[in-house]
């Protein structure tokens, strides 16, 4: 494993504790150039998990509270006429930063939601008309709370079809529960001192190494097996799209590339394609009725895909 990685890791594990796999796959997809969607309860450290992430690679972080009255020129700025000087100045908002965490995104209606679409997909926002390239490396972490449905809005598909992956952040177990007592107790550690281990400019090499990580036709075929059988299933009423086999690839590169290699393995791809696809397909009316979930049916489309020797 990259060594720059390892750190990374266990200064993340210091934090948040009974979260490795979920750890790993948001540094994941960070590393991949995505974005990820957080679904837990509410105290399980979702806000924490980002903001830590942050303070690790030395970027600039912003939280934006969604609510039901937020505009969307309050996440990409606006232009203000000034009268001294009679001309319109730009005010940049919130999403000018590398890491944005939009705390209960499914609180604010679709078209405050749709004003990341363009950021999240282009990396540039337009503000009256001109467009403004954002910092990079540019990344969005979005949280939901999966049981408090009064008040709130359904992502379209459109919107999470933009996240890389969609991560189920659930309570830790006894051991981890017990060191999270411990921790707070005795302020063993203080996320305030926590120190950049990278800068932004070595992360964005790390990004750069990804990239070259290789990705063997055989690989590449199951990938699309997988994909086009979400499509073919008769317990899935939505397959998943062309961007869901992109988002499967490009994490699948940076998966091994955390796990200290250059070239992807199928095994890669089965560790990444539940949080790839969880929130890209929908259920079928009977599967959902017999309490079936996406990543029972995802595991059964997997398992029943031949894997390239």
């Amino acid at each position: 494993m990259n060594k720059s990685i390892r750190q990374m890791l266990d200064s993340y594990e210091q934090h948040i504790f009974g979260q490795s796999l979920n750890l790993t796959l948001l540094l994941t997809a960070f590393l991949a150039g995505g974005h990820v969607l957080l679904e837990g309860v509410p105290g399980t450290g979702k806000t924490k998990m980002v903001r830590i992430l942050a303070r690790l690679v030395g970027g600039e972080f912003r939280r934006v509270q969604f609510t039901p009255d937020l505009l969307p020129s309050d996440i990409t700025g606006s232009a203000v006429f000034d009268l001294k000087s009679g001309r319109f100045e730009t005010l940049k908002g919130p999403v000018f930063t590398n890491i944005l965490l939009g705390d209960e995104i499914n609180r604010t209606p679709p078209k405050t939601q749709a004003a990341l679409l363009e950021a999240m997909e282009e990396k540039q926002v337009t503000i009256q008309g001109e467009t403004y390239r954002l910092p990079e490396p540019f990344f969005v972490a979005a949280t939901q709370n999966p049981v408090e449905f009064e008040g709130t809005y359904q992502l379209p598909e459109a919107q999470q079809d933009r996240f890389l992956f969609k991560l189920l952040i659930g309570y830790p177990d006894l051991e981890a529960e017990n060191q999270v007592l411990k921790q707070s107790l005795s302020r063993f550690i203080v996320e305030n001192e926590q120190q950049p281990l990278l800068n932004l400019a070595d992360f964005f090499q790390l990004q750069e190494q990804v990239r070259s990580v290789k990705l063997d036709d055989s690989v590449i075929g199951y990938i699309a097996q997988i994909v086009r059988k979400t499509r073919e299933s008769e317990f899935i009423r939505l397959g998943a799209s062309p961007r869901a086999g992109i988002s499967i690839a490009e994490s699948s590169r940076a998966w091994a590339f955390i796990q200290g290699r250059d070239y992807v393995t199928p095994d890669d791809v089965k560790m990444v394609v539940r949080p790839a696809l969880r929130h890209r397909i929908i259920l079928s009316p009977q599967v959902e009725l017999e309490g079936g979930t996406s990543d029972q049916i995802i595991q059964e489309v997997v398992s029943s895909t031949p894997v390239p020797r």
